[in-house]
């Protein structure tokens, strides 16, 4: 087709080959770099949360220049003082330094904190932030560390009692503005918020900001007598249950440590628990402003008072947390519980009452008792602090006038959607209007022509143009296969919505790729709304209409078809390293030239990467879309689902002898039979104006000159892609030789399994849901009988595993190996007996000849949703560790 062009073509192969290769040693020797340099995931020392000399530890020093000597950790939520040179005998106090792990852990991006260490002034003013440890995956080789230190100098001479935020300052409303990472925009709001909140928080400890002052509560007292039962149900009694699992432990019956708490200073609630004269002792002995709760273990192998505690010690296994407040408790605050009094209470091998003794805490609302643990990675044996919540608030009817109104900080991405609403709402709009527009794409066909395409190009050129500009480069929004690794493990271990609703454009766009997909295949968002798929589309027109026309072209047919299959490849790769280690998938997924176009910038990035763009984009002047049609995993990704898309592109039965659409097609998604791959189509639309063009397309040239030789009337073109027949004469049917070929109208042959020729009902519903879940088959039997027994034995092993699973006998990563074998084996099973799929809608019965891609396809859907199922119901009835 393009004889003088092929030497070029498969030079720039070989080369991109050669440069990918280079690239990815570069990748993995900066990512090692990194990781040994840097921050991301730094081991730091277990006993950091617990140690008295904090500073022994990490470099204090860091966060407060010119402070020579630290204290030990005092007050709660824990600090140290910062002293500078000795004067006259004595150390000057010159601030404070505040580790942010010890007063919030709100997560970032990654579900993990950003453990930063702070220095504050005398006067509230930040001096020093020093970040020791991240898991931020856009930080370990997207973004360089630098980047989020100069984010950090930001707020150096900056107050805690500032109203600072992310984004432009707005004076006439007191706010002051910090520059944002780009590309890492949810990952600095949370830094901001947990640098604020842990700021205010010492500083009302230490009297530079007015402290936290809360109305005391009001009790409504009944004098009611409620059971153990009636407590629970209203809320004035909580759980706190901890599993031995999430601490690292083997699964077990028995929790680490069960716990029920709750408050004793309303005397309804006190006195069902305690007793009227128990409850009369205890606060004969309580002063003003001060508050008990009741503690019991009723079972688990841990203490909740601590094994190393002593007298005149903390009790550092619990505490009690209001907003940023922290209240800890001393020997001094310890009571004996000697009983509980209500009605069903269950037995208790440890209790205790607790008194806090502070005005800032108010038993009208909200606040959590939270157990302070380790967790043990069973992977790597790494210890990490954790703590674990129960929240409790008197219910409304005990408190006089109801609950107070609580305004509790937003969550991040509460403020990232209000703080960009308008461009928000205009990128959904943007979106609704592609999906409504190629929807209605054959009205545009149908009033092009080969000659003159601009119905569907001026569409399709203004979707390219702003998903380059707005959404690429603006909304910096380009989709990635490191968000389909992360939903894929979300869903199998821990979804999390807050986690995809951070990055509010991302999440609009999955939700119109998953949408598209299943309707139109991957086509419409690949061919239209990717970015650097439409960047790359750009750069091929705008070579064409500088002169290069002439070397431009596309591989031989032969080597395309081999290199498509290595964008599968990439992704199955990259799937499979996730499932053990989704640091280093997210360093092999640079692969995806998208991080460095879009969201960080070439000139932002080491040469590899920018050189690794550069070459993509410039083989892009003379072969459309190489790095779509070759390497994108996230392409392949969306290609697999494709197969089974509701709606495909019209053929008519001459398709499979005019060469008319292959010759035009630049994604090569056409085949000899005239039969579209709607794994490989991009949607350039360029069939579909041929398909009613009367003078483009030769069956249609054909048929309207022998009409108008005739002197017929020129009728419209039907939907079949023919002229509408003359009342007089039938039909124009294709000829007999082309009805003989095979029907580019499907994908494949049509097949008609025989078992469901003659169902309807519900007993299709039932044969179609057997389909579904018995590979097996009599051809199979027939064909490969070893394959089959094998089958079968698998079947049973990996039914066994899910059952050994559900007793938590098998780890979520052997059950998962386990489910990975079974599904190749399947793929193997039906090519042999049940080589069919369905074309359509799963609710129509259009049955096709299944290529292997094709059940390789419909396998590793199926058995994904199967197994997400499975797993997420084991998780909902408490069998499953992940």
């Amino acid at each position: 087709m393009y004889p003088n062009k092929k030497p070029l073509a498969t030079n720039a192969v070989h080369c991109l080959v050669a440069f990918f290769l280079l690239l990815s040693l570069c990748i993995f020797s900066s990512g090692r770099a990194f990781a040994a340099n840097g921050s991301y995931e730094a081991a730091l020392p277990d006993e950091l949360k617990t140690a008295k000399d904090m500073c022994a530890l990490i470099p204090c020093g860091e966060a407060f220049p010119g402070a020579v000597s630290f204290s030990e950790r005092i007050g709660q939520p824990p600090y140290v003082e910062a002293y500078g040179a000795p004067v006259a005998g004595k150390k000057p106090l010159l601030g404070y330094v505040m580790l942010s792990t010890d007063i919030t852990d709100t997560p970032a991006y990654s579900g993990k904190p950003v453990v930063t260490l702070m220095g504050m002034d005398l006067k509230g003013r930040f001096v020093g932030i020093k970040v020791l440890k991240h898991s931020e995956p856009i930080l370990l080789l997207g973004i360089p560390e630098s980047a989020l230190l100069n984010f950090n100098k930001q707020y150096i001479g900056k107050s805690v009692a500032d109203k600072v935020e992310v984004g432009q300052s707005r004076p006439d409303e007191g706010v002051l503005g910090v520059d944002a990472i780009s590309g890492a925009t949810v990952t600095v709001i949370v830094q901001n918020q947990v640098m604020m909140t842990s700021g205010m928080a010492i500083a009302r400890q230490v009297g530079i900001a007015a402290p936290t002052v809360r109305e005391p509560a009001k009790y409504v007292v009944t004098g009611q007598h409620l059971s153990w039962d009636q407590l629970v149900k209203q809320g004035s009694v909580q759980r706190l249950l901890v599993k031995a699992e999430q601490v690292g432990m083997e699964k077990n019956s028995v929790p680490f440590i069960e716990l029920w708490f709750g408050d004793l200073n309303h005397p309804d609630v006190g006195i069902s628990l305690l007793g009227e004269h128990s409850f009369n002792n205890l606060h004969s002995q309580l002063k003003e402003n001060e508050h008990a709760i009741f503690i019991i273990r009723t079972a688990g192998i841990e203490s909740f008072k601590g094994s190393g505690f002593v007298r005149g010690g903390m009790y550092d296994r619990i505490q009690v947390k209001q907003d940023a407040d922290s209240f800890t408790f001393r020997d001094l605050d310890y009571l004996n519980l000697y009983g509980i009094e209500a009605a069903g209470a269950p037995t208790y091998n440890e209790s205790a009452i607790f008194v806090i003794r502070s005005k800032a805490f108010s038993s009208a609302y909200p606040w959590k008792l939270s157990f302070l643990g380790n967790r043990v990675d069973r992977a790597t044996g790494a210890r990490s602090f954790a703590t674990f919540d129960t929240k409790y608030w008197l219910a409304k009817e005990l408190l006089l006038g109801g609950r107070p109104a609580v305004e509790e900080a937003a969550a991040p991405y509460v403020r990232i959607w209000k703080s960009r609403a308008i461009e928000i709402i205009l990128f959904a709009l943007l979106l609704v209007v592609v999906t409504v527009v190629y929807a209605l794409r054959e009205k545009l066909t149908r009033r092009s022509s080969h000659k003159n395409k601009w119905p569907v190009n001026v569409f399709k050129y203004s979707a390219w143009a702003l998903s380059i500009g707005f959404v690429g480069f603006g909304a910096m929004a380009q989709p990635s296969i490191t968000q389909v690794l992360t939903w894929f493990h979300s869903l199998l271990f821990q979804w999390t919505w807050s986690l995809f609703l951070t990055d509010p454009f991302i999440f609009l766009f999955w939700i119109f790729i998953i949408v598209t997909v299943f309707l139109f295949g991957r086509g419409l968002f690949c061919g239209w709304m990717c970015p650097f798929g439409s960047l790359s589309e750009a750069i091929y027109k705008v070579g064409e209409k500088v002169g290069l026309k002439r070397f431009q072209g596309h591989l031989p047919r032969a080597l395309h078809d081999k290199l498509k299959w290595l964008k599968y490849t990439i992704f199955f790769g990259l799937l499979t390293v996730s499932m053990f280690s989704m640091g280093l998938a997210e360093k092999l997924s640079e692969i995806e030239p998208f991080k460095t176009t879009f969201l960080v910038g070439i000139s932002n990035r080491s040469w590899p990467y920018g050189l690794f763009v550069c070459v993509l984009l410039g083989i892009s002047l003379f072969i459309e879309r190489p790095y779509c049609k070759y390497i994108c995993p996230l392409g392949a990704a969306l290609a697999m689902p494709s197969t089974f898309r509701w709606f495909g592109l019209k053929r008519k039965q001459d398709c499979n002898s005019c060469k008319a659409c292959a010759v035009s097609c630049g994604s090569l998604a056409i085949d000899a039979a005239g039969r579209i791959d709607h794994r490989e189509c991009l949607h350039c639309l360029d069939c579909m104006v041929l398909y009613t063009d009367v003078k483009g397309c030769p069956p249609l040239a054909k048929e309207r000159k022998r009409r108008e030789r005739d002197g017929l009337e020129i009728k419209a073109i039907g939907r079949d892609g023919y002229f509408i027949p003359i009342y007089q004469i039938p039909a124009t049917a294709a000829s007999t030789a082309v009805q003989a070929g095979p029907d580019p109208r499907m994908p494949s042959d049509m097949v008609v399994p025989p078992h469901k020729a003659s169902s309807s009902g519900l007993k299709w519903i039932w044969q179609e849901l057997f389909d579904h879940l018995w590979p097996w088959s009599a051809e199979g039997w027939a064909s490969q009988r070893a394959l089959q027994i094998a089958g079968f034995a698998l079947a049973i092993a990996a039914s066994l595993a899910w059952v050994f699973t559900a007793f938590g006998q098998l780890s979520s990563a052997a059950i998962i190996g386990w489910w990975f074998g079974w599904s190749v084996y399947e793929v193997l099973i039906r090519l042999s007996g049940r080589r069919y799929v369905k074309d359509g809608p799963w609710w129509q019965a259009n049955y096709r000849y299944a290529s292997v891609m094709d059940m390789l396809s419909y396998v590793s859907f199926k058995n994904l949703l199967i197994g997400a199922g499975l797993f997420l119901s084991l998780k909902a009835l408490g069998l499953l560790s992940v």
